[in-house]
């Protein structure tokens, strides 16, 4: 059977190496002419630098799988183990986040009546609508964890803003511990029994990788695998649905082509998708623009050693909303794996923008370059100019889990299930990760397989 693939980013990726493990005839589509989508590495300098994500956790069994299949385990690199210790910033000070009981009770992060608060968090009755993480954290844990715990989180993970998204969508293992067992204190001790016996592990207790050679690796390898199945320079413009399975048009080398499919999945961003199927299906190209993509800069900073006057010590920090800086947060990137500076220099990788501050994302790069070293210099005490920068900029960067995207959801899984063969897979379904989009990947080629096959 016939599958196309549309789009090279590592949900696309992904999917196309179960296919063709399973035996399908697969055809990857990319418009652009190197495959990864945001995950690009380069070595500048002596610095590794990434555009995208920096790294992913173990959290299934699928990750391993698939570094199997492709010879890349002696690749893998895990994190330091100094690198459990995360930092939030409160009153311009960076503070640590607790790590058990005893720190939790002595850490300045939060105050005593915040500490006090969570004793009630047991006795909080359920929501009876969509909630915000903002509106369910606030209510389950008050305010102060709202400010100086969620709200950094999120910027974080998703660049996004706290009273925007979905509890249930963008973390329905959070929004499950009420749901399933009345409270969250409740559910963490239960739920991690059942992801004991299911051999999952908890995104926080996961095991955190990178590459060597940098994340880019992995779908370099991947289209390597995959070889003459890949088409760059292909740019899709539509697919239609025929009696006998499915048209794809596109152009590739300044030509229009047509080729006709048993089975598509579609893994491009949902606005790209959204103008794919908009002919076909304009009911859902509809729900898919409601997808919000915020902008996102990244700021890649060398410093000699001597210059930053704080220990390195860890993952990095994030910086709560209140705060009112002109950054989300920094990681420590030569921290945290090795060779990702020259010797004796470090490398900080900043992030600007996001919903908070959209604006700052499409400053020039110098500018960006200069927020980043200006934040970083003022809270973690660096003297002098940095001796290396690199900006990666993103105008849609990440999929916002909205109130509302469950429904968006619904809205694709209606017309997969009455259009057989037809599939999406992306990053805005089912978790924004590398290990979600991988593990969905597996996902979709199974469902396909055992469709067509």
């Amino acid at each position: 059977m016939k599958i196309a693939v549309i789009g090279a980013g590592i949900s696309g990726l992904a999917t196309a190496h179960f296919l063709k493990k399973g035996g399908a005839e697969i055809t990857v589509l990319e418009k652009n002419a190197v495959p990864g989508g945001t995950i690009g590495s380069k070595v500048v300098g002596g610095y590794l630098v990434e555009n995208g994500p920096n790294s992913t956790s173990e959290t299934n069994f699928v990750i391993d799988e698939l570094l199997s299949d492709l010879s890349m385990k002696e690749e893998k690199v895990y994190a330091d183990e100094s690198s459990k210790y995360r930092f939030i910033l409160r009153e311009g000070k960076l503070h640590s986040l607790p790590s058990g009981p005893g720190s939790f009770i002595s850490t300045k992060l939060w105050t005593g009546g915040a500490k006090l608060r969570l004793f009630a968090e047991p006795f909080v009755g359920r929501a009876e609508h969509e909630e915000s993480i903002a509106d369910f954290v606030a209510r389950r844990l008050g305010r102060e964890f709202l400010d100086y715990a969620i709200n950094p989180f999120v910027a974080g993970v998703y660049a996004g803003n706290p009273s925007d998204l979905s509890v249930r969508a963008a973390f329905p293992k959070l929004y499950a511990l009420e749901e399933k067992y009345g409270g969250l204190l409740k559910g963490t001790i239960k739920g991690a029994r059942e992801r004991k016996k299911r051999g999952t592990k908890a995104k926080a207790s996961a095991k955190l990788f990178a590459f060597r050679s940098g994340m880019g690796i992995l779908p370099d390898t991947i289209t390597r695998e995959l070889g003459a199945s890949v088409r760059f320079g292909a740019a899709v413009e539509s697919v239609n649905k025929e009696r006998a399975g499915f048209v794809v048009n596109f152009s590739a080398d300044g030509k229009h082509e047509s080729e006709n499919y048993d089975g598509i999945v579609l893994s491009t961003p949902a606005y790209a998708a959204a103008a794919i199927i908009k002919s076909w299906l304009p009911e859902l190209s509809s729900e898919l623009l409601k997808i919000k993509y915020p902008p996102v800069a990244v700021a890649v900073l060398g410093y000699k050693r001597e210059q930053v006057k704080i220990d390195l010590k860890g993952f990095g920090f994030l910086v709560p909303e209140v705060e009112k800086r002109n950054i989300l947060g920094t990681i420590w990137s030569s921290s945290i794996f090795p060779n990702r500076a020259p010797e004796g220099y470090v490398e900080l990788t900043t992030f600007i923008g996001g919903s908070r501050q959209p604006k700052l994302a499409a400053l020039s790069t110098d500018e960006i370059a200069g927020i980043a070293h200006e934040e970083n210099a003022n809270l973690m005490k660096i003297e002098g100019r940095p001796t290396f920068q690199a900006v990666s900029k993103w105008e849609r960067a990440i999929p916002q889990y909205n109130i509302g995207h469950l429904s968006i959801l619904d809205a694709v899984r209606h017309v997969e299930s009455l259009n057989a063969g037809f599939y999406i897979c992306c990053n805005y379904k089912d978790g924004i990760s590398v290990a979600d989009c991988i593990a969905n990947g597996k996902k979709t080629a199974e469902s396909i397989l055992q469709g067509v096959m």
